[in-house]
């Protein structure tokens, strides 16, 4: 059944006007980040300092008109380590897609649509208190199909497949959703991951429900998550305050083994200063707990362009 409606879906959106000659150039734009942070870590066992290239980027991302109604987008991201450890470059989001009225198709690799749906709760995302340090379901996946539905008053839904690649593996091996309702500062999502290999490279099967608010200078976020593969299930909860030029955050995760195993939890304190548009410094302490306790903390500076 689920081949059936992706591929009547995909037919319906090329159907819906005849392909022509692109009327007009690509719309290209050459985008990226530059995140840099001095870290020290203290485990108790070790104590150490650090420069960290936090998911620093570089990418190119545009979308071209080809008929009435029909348009193609894509986008190719690299992640950049700017602190000269690893490899200089390395892949991150990178596809092609349509859309038009019936909505919007891409393939390549992505972020899942349970991991977009997450939108920006996480206010320590790319540093040590990222979301993924506790939580599974963070990462982007290889071989992604993604078909997003047009908006139906507040609402919208993702649904996508990723084939196995295998021997005898189906379209659908793994898939993942999100149903989405925002309405002005408020935004509500229930999503799912089923057998998609996470970052870990185990396949999980889990369930998150998302909330964001924003009311005055207060922007609020929580997430409940259940995951049958590990038998976890657990909280995230942020909080920023914005006032003048500077943004301060907190978040709280708690991540439990409901079999015994270890526990996860997460503490992040911070703030975020505006030097430009597109410059902020930022100071941050994280206490990550699982089996041991590991505080860190950082300065660090941003620049996006």
């Amino acid at each position: 059944m689920n081949k059936v409606i992706l591929l009547g879906t995909a037919t319906a959106m090329l159907a819906t006007a005849p392909f022509a000659a692109a009327s007009g150039s690509i719309d290209g734009k050459l985008y990226g980040k530059i995140n840099v942070s001095v870290v020290n870590s203290d485990s108790g066992s070790e104590d150490t300092w650090k420069l960290n290239s936090n998911a620093s980027r570089i990418g190119l991302k545009g979308s071209n008109q080809v008929s009435e109604g029909l348009t193609v987008f894509y986008k190719t991201e690299f992640q950049v380590e700017v602190d000269g450890d690893g490899d200089v470059f390395k892949q991150r989001n990178i596809y092609a897609g349509i859309k038009g009225q019936y909505g919007s198709l891409l393939a390549g690799k992505n972020d899942t649509p349970t991991k977009l749906a997450q939108k920006k709760i996480d206010l320590f995302n790319d540093l040590e208190g990222d979301i993924m340090k506790t939580f599974a379901g963070e990462n982007p996946v290889s071989n992604i199909i993604a078909y997003t539905t047009p908006k139906y008053g507040n609402f919208s839904a993702t649904y996508a497949v990723m084939p196995s690649e295998a021997n005898n593996g189906g379209l659908s091996d793994a898939t993942s959703y999100s149903v989405n309702y925002s309405k002005g500062d408020l935004y509500v999502a229930i999503a799912g991951n089923s057998n998609v290999v996470d970052i870990d490279l185990v396949r999980v099967d889990l369930v998150r429900v998302v909330s964001q608010f924003k009311v005055d200078a207060w922007q609020l976020g929580l997430m409940y998550q259940d995951n049958d593969t590990t038998d976890e299930s657990g909280y995230f909860a942020s909080a920023a305050y914005k006032i003048d030029n500077i943004t301060y955050k907190a978040q709280y995760g708690s991540n439990e083994n409901d079999t015994g195993g270890s526990d996860k939890t997460t503490l992040s304190l911070g703030a975020d200063f505006k030097l430009a548009k597109n410059t902020k410094s930022f100071v941050f302490f994280t206490d990550n707990e699982e089996s041991s306790s590991t505080k860190t903390f950082g300065l660090g500076l941003e620049h996006k362009f």
